[in-house]
C-alpha cells in the first residue's frame, strides 16, 4: 500500500480541477484545459514526485495537512494516482477532441473531470468508487 496524501492536499487538488474548469470555460479557453491536463498527468504518472498541486499543497497549506494527518484525514496515494489518471484520460480526449475542431466534445469531456471533481469536494468520490470496483474485480479474478 502506498502512502497517504493529507486531506488538505486532496482537496486542493479537486478544487484546482473545478477552478480551472470554470475559467476555461467562462473564457472559453480550451489552452486552460491543456494546462489542467498537463498538471494533472504529470501527477498521475510520476506521482507526487510530478505533481505541481503537491509541491505548492505541502507549502501552503503546512499546517492544515499537520492537522488533519493528526486527525487520520489522509487519503491512499494510489486512490489520488488513479483519480489523477482518470481526469488525465478525460482530459487528453478532450484536448484530441480540440485538436480534431470538436470543440463540443472537447468542452463535454473536459467539463466531466470538473462535475467529477466537484461531486467529490462535496463528499461523494466517483472515481473511489471506481478504484474499489477495479479492484475488487482484480481480486475476485486473479485472487489479488
Amino acid at each position: 500500500m502506498s502512502a497517504a496524501l493529507p486531506a488538505p492536499i486532496v482537496a486542493l487538488n479537486r478544487a484546482t480541477i473545478v477552478a480551472g474548469m470554470l475559467i476555461a470555460l467562462a473564457v472559453r479557453a480550451p489552452a486552460i484545459t491543456t494546462l489542467l491536463f498537463a498538471i494533472v498527468a504529470s501527477a498521475a504518472i510520476f506521482g507526487r514526485r510530478g505533481s505541481l498541486i503537491y509541491a505548492a499543497g505541502t507549502r501552503i497549506l503546512r499546517g492544515a495537512n499537520a492537522a488533519a494527518v493528526a486527525n487520520g484525514r489522509t487519503e491512499d496515494a494510489s486512490l489520488t494516482r488513479f483519480n489523477n489518471a482518470l481526469a488525465a484520460t478525460l482530459l487528453g480526449v478532450a484536448q484530441l477532441a480540440f485538436l480534431a475542431h470538436a470543440a463540443l466534445a472537447g468542452w463535454i469531456l473536459a467539463s466531466l473531470t470538473a462535475v467529477a471533481a466537484a461531486v467529490a469536494l462535496a463528499g461523494y468520490c466517483i472515481g473511489c468508487t471506481l478504484f474499489y470496483q477495479f479492484k475488487a474485480v482484480r481480486f475476485r479474478l486473479r485472487g489479488q
